[in-house]
């Protein structure tokens, strides 16, 4: 039987003698928010990148949908990702951004870039520059992103940066309904409403144990 979603199972990151990762297992099934938590340089981010397949661990394992990443592909399909700050040419709109990292795949074209900038609050400011966004423009612009391709799996690295309490209650309502439509969301997150009101389950990470959950 494939496996959905995310499995990882014992896995070890260093970086010369620093231990980030150390034994790290955990799941995210289809249908899931599952929370990663812990204080800055608890691997949280190495955590996603090694899922992501942007870094190699020293060993165990990532499977995302069913295929081992390092091994069955470089990096996984039906993948959305916010990991740090999301970056975009400043000089284009938001909607030539994203059509623009649509062109790589040519899975979706102009109407479901329209849909999902409407449905991220960025109607009105598709086509104005991104240097002209506010911090929590950008922030939704990089959530469309992560979203635009209907993935199967999303990888959101503390996603409600920089947006207003009326804008962290839109895009939380946006991932419960993604959630209630089978996606596996693995969400990182400082702020304890976010973890306590979406997650099904925590992994805390402790820098105290090398990474340890």
């Amino acid at each position: 039987m494939e496996h959905k979603g995310i499995i990882v199972e014992n896995l070890y990151k260093s970086f010369g003698k620093e231990a980030v990762l150390s034994g790290v297992s955990l799941s995210v099934p289809p249908g899931e928010i599952v929370g990663v938590v812990g204080n800055n340089g608890s691997g949280k981010t190495v955590l996603m990148k090694c899922i992501c397949g942007f870094l190699r661990p020293d060993s165990g394992s990532v499977t995302v949908n069913g295929a081992r990443v390092g091994r069955d592909r470089d990096f996984p399909d039906s993948l959305g990702i916010i990991i740090e700050t999301p970056g975009f040419i400043p000089g284009m709109s938001g909607y030539r951004n994203l059509r623009t990292l649509a062109a790589l795949k040519g899975l979706i074209g102009k109407k479901e870039i329209l849909a999902v900038l409407d449905r991220v609050g960025l109607k009105k400011s598709a086509h104005k520059a991104v240097a002209k966004y506010s911090l929590g423009m950008r922030q939704r612009l990089g959530i469309a992103q992560a979203i635009m391709e209907d993935p199967a799996v999303l990888i959101l690295d503390e996603p409600f940066n920089g947006l207003d309490k009326a804008a962290v209650e839109d895009m939380r309502g946006l991932l419960t309904g993604l959630r209630d439509r089978g996606k596996a969301i693995m969400l990182a997150s400082h702020n304890a409403q976010d973890i306590r009101e979406l997650c099904s389950r925590v992994h805390e990470m402790d820098v105290q144990k090398e990474g340890t959950v």
